[in-house]
């Protein structure tokens, strides 16, 4: 593992500065992984009250985007950052950008909740809803913790897991079409389902944009849009 420090510098102050932006990432990312676990719990006990709660979570969300790109522009105005600082900022901005669009889709999972509350239904009985959700969450969780870490080859395992999730995300929504064919009774409440799990899955693709800026970060690597073969054999040189 590679470590990145701040104290090379001759001024204490960039210090400071390259810190409270890593501090106030990181304190997002946990706002953002609370407001998913609230979000999720609203749409699998089709809970109103946490649903709400989730939708407002999202507001300090925006906030907490605004303050550390603020904090960012900043540093890139008064310090004109190089090398691995750059690569520092860059991989913030790139990160915040991600974690404000997950907190997007936190909410829009807790508007399905709404929707099937008013429906008078709920999600028992689509068991892919559930496991998918645990697994994105756990993808949330390491992308944050390879950010933290500096951790290039955790970074790489969150993009595996990401394959695997979009895998499962095709079979749940083929499992749903089927169950609203052979039951139109069915159709309401699977659409909320799907349109949950789109969320899901789209917050899945920003937790390998995580990974991706964790790598870009550590190894200076543009990882984009490359096959996890091809990333994984970049990581080795």
């Amino acid at each position: 593992m590679e470590k990145m420090t701040f104290d090379k510098h001759t001024s204490a102050q960039f210090n400071a500065e390259l810190e409270g932006a890593r501090k106030h990432l990181m304190e997002m990312g946990g706002l953002v992984e609370e407001q998913i676990e609230v979000a999720f719990k609203s749409l699998i006990d089709v809970d109103t009250d946490l649903a709400e709660k989730a939708i407002k979570m999202d507001k300090n969300v925006n906030k907490m985007e605004l303050m550390i790109d603020k904090e960012t522009t900043q540093i890139l105005a008064k310090r004109n950052p190089a090398a691995s600082d750059l690569r520092f900022i860059i991989s913030v901005t790139k990160t915040v950008n991600d974690l404000e669009r997950i907190g997007d889709e936190a909410a829009k999972i807790a508007k399905q909740s709404l929707e099937l509350a008013e429906s008078g239904s709920g999600p028992q009985g689509f068991v892919e809803l559930r496991h998918i959700g645990e697994k994105v969450r756990q993808m949330v969780q390491g992308s944050l913790d390879s950010f933290a870490r500096l951790d290039a080859d955790a970074a790489l395992a969150v993009m595996h897991q990401d394959k695997a999730v979009d895998l499962e995300y095709g079979d749940a929504i083929r499992t749903l079409v089927t169950k609203m064919m052979e039951d139109p009774r069915t159709i309401s409440r699977a659409l909320s389902v799907m349109w949950a799990l789109r969320s899901l899955e789209r917050i899945g693709d920003h937790a390998r944009n995580i990974a991706e800026s964790v790598i870009y970060l550590v190894k200076g690597k543009d990882v984009r849009h490359k096959k996890l073969e091809k990333v994984a054999e970049q990581l080795r040189k």
